[in-house]
C-alpha cells in the first residue's frame, strides 16, 4: 500500500455504485422530495462531501419546479483522516434558520455522529423541521440511534468508500462513481 495515492487506491477497489445508478437514485429522490415540499426549503449543503451530490440533487429538484433558498455549512470529525474525532464547525451557515424548514444534502450517513451533531444544531437555532437527504447509507448497525436520512439515494457496503462526494484521503471526491476499498 503506498498510502495516500488515489491511483493505488482505484487499483485495489471496487466499483459499488456506477454513475448511471448514481444518477437515477438523485432523479428518485428528487420525485420524493418534491413531493414533500409546496414551499422553498433552506437547503444546507455539507461540505466538502455532499458538495458534488447537492449540486446535482438541486437542479434535479428544479427540473421539477421546487425552488430552494442556498446555504452551506461545514462541520467536521474527520479533517482528512480515516476516523473521526470530535465535532469542528469551520463555517455556520449565515442564513437564521428560526421557523424554516431545513434540508440537509451530505454525501453519505456512516455512524452518523457529524449528522447528530448537525441535527442537533438546527434544531436548537429554531428550525421548524430539519430532514436529511444523503446519497449514500453504509450498511451496517452502528448508527447513532434515533440518526436517519430521509432521502436515501443508494446503500453501500460496510467499507472505505469514496467517489461522488467521498474521498479517499482527501481526493477522489469528483468521481462519477462510488468505489469501495477491497478487503
Amino acid at each position: 500500500m503506498s498510502g495516500h495515492d488515489l491511483a493505488w487506491a482505484l487499483e485495489n477497489s471496487d466499483v459499488v455504485v456506477g454513475a448511471a445508478v448514481v444518477e437515477a437514485s438523485i432523479e428518485r429522490m428528487a420525485d420524493g422530495i418534491r413531493a414533500d415540499y409546496d414551499a422553498p426549503p433552506l437547503y444546507l449543503t455539507v461540505m466538502h462531501g455532499g458538495l458534488p451530490f447537492a449540486a446535482r440533487l438541486a437542479m434535479a429538484l428544479g427540473a421539477r419546479g421546487l425552488d430552494l433558498e442556498f446555504d452551506y455549512l461545514h462541520a467536521t470529525r474527520y479533517r482528512g483522516a480515516t476516523q473521526g474525532a470530535d465535532l469542528v464547525w469551520k463555517h455556520r451557515p449565515a442564513t437564521p434558520l428560526a421557523g424554516r424548514r431545513v434540508l440537509l444534502a451530505d454525501d453519505i450517513l456512516d455512524e452518523g455522529h457529524t449528522l447528530a451533531g448537525i441535527i442537533e444544531w438546527c434544531r436548537a437555532e429554531g428550525a421548524a423541521d430539519v430532514r436529511v437527504a444523503v446519497l449514500a447509507v453504509k450498511v451496517h448497525d452502528r448508527c447513532v440511534e434515533g440518526i436517519h436520512a430521509d432521502y436515501v439515494g443508494v446503500e453501500v457496503p460496510d467499507r472505505y468508500v469514496f467517489g461522488y462526494g467521498m474521498d479517499y484521503h482527501e481526493q477522489g471526491r469528483n468521481l462519477p462513481a462510488i468505489h469501495a476499498l477491497k478487503d
